[in-house]
């Protein structure tokens, strides 16, 4: 089984596909996932929603992992998140708190500039 900081990189690789179906299979069945500025979202239907509404206004999306830490099964990455929608690209960026039992996530915690990532995802 892979180590929680191995799971936490290549989950965050794995946003460059977009294929929201790879991205789920990281999550364990009850995860949590909390975008500080708003409510979290419980379980892997409840985030694909949240994933797919706010991926959908985008062509693409990567992860990049600037600094990460682990202990035990949390892993502390401070990240650049790019958003690229036709010509216009927006990096966003993440201090990101993971929770990995089991080779599964089981609790992300994202904090960032709402203001930023409104406008990263063209609702700003």
């Amino acid at each position: 089984m892979a180590e929680p900081e191995q799971v936490v990189r290549e989950f965050c690789a794995a946003w460059s596909d977009l294929d929201r179906d790879h991205l789920m299979a990281f999550f364990a069945p009850d995860a949590v996932y909390h975008n500080m500025p708003v409510d979290p979202v419980v379980g892997t239907d409840a985030i694909r929603a949240f994933v797919e509404s706010f991926t959908a206004s985008v062509d693409h999306v990567s992860f990049e992992i600037l600094h990460s830490a682990a202990a035990g099964p949390v892993v502390l990455t401070e990240r650049v998140d790019t958003f690229v929608a036709g010509d216009r690209s927006i990096g966003l960026p993440v201090m990101g708190t993971f929770e990995v039992h089991d080779g599964k996530i089981t609790a992300w915690r994202d904090y960032f500039d709402m203001a930023q990532a409104m406008t990263a995802v063209g609702m700003g």
